[in-house]
């Protein structure tokens, strides 16, 4: 069972995506790799550049930023719908399918791992959570085979709170 402090939020308005079987399986995946505690918000392409940019200095939008948790503050995963919805059709499957991806992807980045410096374990744990999750091929394998997706890396941390007031209130 998830901890109190696993959250799953929702912030784009897309209304083609059901909510429900997406926190079902943020829950799931953050009990079973496990991670003590962890916010997963799915938003638009609009936020996660302007995240990538103040915190990576990249002025693009990305798929999946990963936030680690600091003190008693939860990590954090941010995943844009957006992105979400053209790597499925680049990949040939669901829109759900490759936010799931992404979540997990982001959930091992919050255990841990960190496949720029890992040699492999953490491609290695994706290939086999994609299999026990039933999921397509992940981030990690993609890059290395020559898809076009690309691996982000792990920030610093920056807790969702700051992260939705500097979205919201620009600061």
């Amino acid at each position: 069972m998830p901890t109190e402090d696993t959250t799953f939020l929702f912030r784009h308005p897309s209304r083609t995506v059901l909510r429900r079987p997406l926190r079902q399986f943020w829950n799931n995946l953050v009990d079973r790799i496990p991670v003590r505690a962890a916010t997963c918000l799915i938003a638009s392409d609009v936020e996660l550049r302007e995240l990538n940019r103040r915190f990576r200095g990249k002025d693009y939008a990305t798929d999946v930023l990963s936030f680690p948790a600091t003190g008693g503050a939860p990590g954090e995963i941010v995943v844009s719908l957006d992105r979400a919805r053209v790597q499925a059709s680049e990949h040939g499957h669901s829109v759900e399918q490759e936010l799931r991806i992404l979540m997990l992807h982001g959930a091992l980045h919050l255990a841990g791992m960190d496949h720029e410096k890992d040699s492999g374990e953490m491609a290695r744990a994706e290939a086999r959570w994609r299999r026990r999750l039933g999921l397509p091929a992940g981030l990690v394998e993609r890059s290395q085979r020559g898809g076009r997706t690309q691996v982000r890396r792990r920030l610093k941390p920056a807790p969702l709170v700051q992260v939705a007031c500097l979205l919201q209130f620009g600061r």
